[in-house]
């Protein structure tokens, strides 16, 4: 399941056309690290500064953040942690320039890295919720999955066995239907990325763990 990912870049956000973005991300994230979600309002297009990892209106605080960051697609209607923000349609997308995954070699896992070849960055299918924890407003998301045990990459990742998992991308041509979906049935989205346009590589984690701010906008 993918629990960590690199955000795109400033340079990313100009070359897909998107609004700045006007917040401070990390390099990298991981589960209840703040990331930017991208999703449509009245106004257009819109970014938020949301929590990976799902936090619903009944959690009394953010831990739960720490399991809630991917969402499988066949239950998100019977898992109470999902089942309203999809029932109201809370669709977005977390761009994002490479995921991490772990591939295993005699037993012991390593970390790869997936990406577009054309380095473009890319939308991974996510669904948000607005809950207030105490006296906190908290904006979270999580990224929805399918399986992928017949998908020719994803199916080299994660432990041996049956189960294996992907992250939904939504094309690039496609994101306008996506946000605007108004329905929690989402089956025509469930499809496996095209491999052909992805590429994937041993990418170790840094030995250095303070992760510094993307530079936005503002910075320049």
């Amino acid at each position: 399941m993918c629990a960590n990912f690199k955000p795109l870049t400033s340079a990313q956000v100009e070359a897909l056309g998107l609004p700045p973005i006007p917040f401070e991300y990390p390099d990298e994230v991981y589960p209840n690290y703040d990331m930017p979600l991208l999703f449509k309002s009245e106004k257009g297009l819109e970014w938020r500064a949301v929590n990976f990892g799902l936090i619903p209106k009944w959690a009394d605080d953010k831990t739960i953040g720490s399991k809630t960051y991917n969402a499988r697609n066949e239950t998100l209607l019977q898992k109470p942690t999902f089942a309203e923000a999809t029932m109201k349609s809370k669709f977005g997308v977390i761009p994002v320039t490479e995921f991490y995954e772990s591939k295993y070699f005699d037993n012991k896992p390593q970390r790869w890295g997936v990406r577009r070849k054309d380095g473009k960055a890319f939308y991974i299918a996510a669904l948000y919720e607005i809950a207030r924890v105490g006296d906190e407003i908290i904006r979270s998301a999580t990224m929805i999955t399918m399986d992928a045990i017949d998908h020719s990459m994803m199916r080299e990742f994660h432990e041996p066995g049956d189960i294996k998992r992907s992250v939904i991308v939504i094309p690039h041509e496609r994101l306008d239907e996506w946000l605007s979906w108004n329905s929690p049935n989402i089956q025509l989205f469930i499809q496996g990325f095209p491999v052909e346009e992805f590429e994937c590589s041993y990418v170790p984690k840094p030995k250095i763990e303070k992760i510094s701010p993307q530079m936005t906008f503002f910075d320049l």
